[in-house]
């Protein structure tokens, strides 16, 4: 049975996903599942996971197409971009459940609580600076810090020249330490606290 989709741009197909069309979604989805995995794969390191990310990004793209705007971008970068999202996301959240399964140590006096009453105020102020950063700059130092990639590997993970990524994380650093230092008044025993990439 000839494919009567073979024929039609990306384009053409979201458009048609954006009307429910499933054969248009089936077609879109042939085009470009092995690409999303591969893209997906480098970032997550785990297939499953992979899977997960392009099954959800392309639930988002049946969901959003009418939203899609040719004039922003090809149809190609917003569906990779997509992928590329939620694989972050991915990384984001498998981190963060990492972190929160470790093991808190009790400490017992009023030493131990109050270091670990400092300890949770400048995880929180580190985590609001971070959040005002752009996306860019933010996504490399937390696979950094919180992921422990070195700058080499979060070029190949990202798909960005070693370059970008330096440049990312020297920018992202340096506004995350006028952030940090704005938000510290004198005295304040943070007013030391370093990060070095």
């Amino acid at each position: 049975m000839p494919n009567v989709f073979a024929h039609l741009s990306d384009e053409a197909l979201v458009a048609l996903v954006a009307r429910s069309d499933d054969e248009a979604f089936a077609e879109l989805y042939d085009r470009y599942d092995s690409l999303a995995y591969g893209l997906a794969r480098r970032l997550l390191r785990d297939g499953a996971l992979a899977e997960d990310a392009v099954q959800d990004a392309f639930l988002t793209i049946w969901r959003s197409a009418s939203r899609f705007n040719a004039e922003r971008a090809p149809a190609r970068v917003w569906i990779l971009t997509l992928v590329h999202r939620r694989a972050v996301d991915l990384v984001r959240h498998h981190e963060r459940r990492r972190t929160e399964q470790l093991p808190q140590r009790e400490e017992k006096g009023d030493e131990g609580a109050d270091e670990t009453v400092w300890l949770r105020l400048q995880r929180d102020r580190v985590r609001d600076a971070l959040r005002q950063l752009p996306d860019q700059q933010r996504e490399a130092i937390e696979l950094a810090y919180f992921g422990g990639f070195t700058q080499t590997q979060l070029a190949e993970r990202l798909g960005q020249p070693l370059g970008t990524i330096k440049s990312r994380m020297f920018s992202g650093l340096a506004r995350l330490r006028e952030l940090l230092d704005d938000a510290n008044p004198e005295g304040d025993p943070w007013s030391g606290t370093t990060f070095t990439s």
